[in-house]
């Protein structure tokens, strides 16, 4: 995702809803990649650095814990530079229903 200058705050970096919402997507396609409808019942961010008006960011979605019925995924998202701009926790409920194809 590249942050565009229309995606900055008043003090001159994306603002911090850039990067939850990117990590919040990435969460998504991870907890819904097996096949099993997942939802969101917990979330949270801690931003490390600012993310800057032009920085190309990547989210990175790594699964820590699957029962049948929760999931918990740590996704963080780095800039063009390799640094840490974020880090975010998310766990899911698993609803048993499976995606329809």
């Amino acid at each position: 995702m590249r942050v565009r200058e229309e995606m900055g705050n008043g003090f001159g970096i994306a603002h911090g809803g850039i990067t939850y919402a990117l990590s919040d997507s990435a969460l998504a396609f991870a907890a819904n990649s097996h096949g099993v409808q997942a939802v969101s019942i917990e979330t949270s961010i801690t931003h490390t650095r600012p993310a800057k008006r032009e920085d190309t960011l990547v989210a990175t979605a790594a699964e820590l814990n699957r029962s049948e019925r929760f999931a918990t995924y740590h996704v963080t998202v780095m800039n063009q530079d390799g640094k840490t701009v974020s880090l975010f926790k998310g766990t899911v409920f698993r609803t048993g229903e499976p995606w329809k194809v």
